[in-house]
């Protein structure tokens, strides 16, 4: 896994689907770019020993993980910028200020800088060590190429991240602008299968305040379930705020799995933007066909995350390599 020679059959199937992406910046990526450029270490193996205790101790981290790269990508591609401390960069725009993961990409740049300084980008070990977490909670073991730089920018006033609210039409929207399809808007959704939340994401959107009439709950939320919500994990009390809702069933909770589209079925997605996605018929049939083929979502997951992290990439001599991922050089 740590290298292209040792890449497995579905791997290598979602590593020559996504060579198709290829333009500009992503276009001089390669696999295995690392080798022999970090003296006697395996970049790729480092990375993923380092990914692999934190995972142990904390299987959370694949969430931390996901929605870092995430958040990321989606703001002027897979640079690093997020990584950046101080103000007015990215870092503290408000939807990134929940963000988590930070101190782990920190602990492997300073790894290898010890190893080969100035020579593995943080943008790079973002990616890897997103890959290496999925491949711990049960999703493929994919392959990645890399080669990325870090850029020299970071500002809060970029970030535009989609909202918990939004239709299936402006979900399919916002992820068009990083070129995904509306299918793979619905598989790359399916990150939610380790995700987390908050009562206040859902409390007055869809528990007691739907369409803005008070008492109100979304009539797309299973009965039941909104009655347990209320009853036990998001009662109407400010106190509530700050309780965890898990995303996908808590059993599955900490599994890249395909049970999160089963839960839309049932009408027990947590977001809007999830359930929207099943109450819309234009996206339906794509939450029908992953429900029901587990290994089809293993396999177009991994793709959907290898296309992202090629977004909008810097490579050659663009951008730097920074010697510490929080701040520029």
């Amino acid at each position: 896994m740590a290298s292209a020679a040792r890449m497995s059959a579905p791997a290598l199937m979602v590593a020559l689907a996504v060579l198709t992406f290829a333009a500009g910046g992503s276009a001089q990526l390669q696999y295995g770019f690392y080798k022999g450029k970090c003296n006697a270490s395996d970049v790729e193996a480092v990375v993923q020993g380092i990914v692999k205790a934190r995972f142990a101790r904390e299987a959370p981290i694949v969430a931390y993980l996901l929605r870092l790269q995430f958040h990321e990508c989606a703001v002027n591609g897979c640079d690093g910028g997020l990584l950046i401390d101080g103000p007015g960069t990215e870092k503290t725009a408000p939807p990134n200020l929940s963000v988590k993961g930070y101190d782990l990409i920190a602990a492997i740049k300073a790894e290898l800088e010890k190893r080969c300084p100035g020579v593995v980008s943080c943008s790079d070990i973002e990616i890897l060590a997103t890959r290496d977490a999925v491949a711990l909670a049960g999703g493929l073991a994919y392959a990645v190429r890399t080669g990325r730089r870090d850029r020299r920018q970071s500002r809060a006033s970029d970030v535009n991240l989609p909202a918990p609210e939004y239709t299936a039409a402006q979900a399919v929207g916002y992820y068009a602008r990083l070129g995904m399809t509306p299918y793979e808007t619905v598989v790359l959704l399916g990150a939610h299968t380790v995700g987390a939340t908050h009562c206040s994401a859902i409390k007055n959107s869809r528990l007691y305040g739907y369409g803005g009439r008070p008492g109100a709950t979304d009539p797309s939320m299973d009965p039941a379930t909104a009655s347990v919500y209320k009853k036990w994990v998001c009662p109407n009390v400010t106190s509530s705020d700050g309780n965890t809702v898990f995303l996908d069933d808590q059993w599955s909770a900490l599994k890249v799995d395909n049970n999160y589209y089963k839960n839309l079925q049932l009408r027990r997605g947590v977001l809007s933007v999830d359930q929207n996605l099943y109450s819309d018929g234009s996206t339906r049939w794509i939450v029908d066909q992953l429900a029901n083929n587990a290994g089809l979502f293993q396999a177009q997951f991994a793709k959907v995350l290898v296309k992202l992290s090629e977004v909008n990439v810097l490579t050659g001599t663009q951008g730097e390599i920074r010697k510490v991922c929080s701040k520029f050089n």
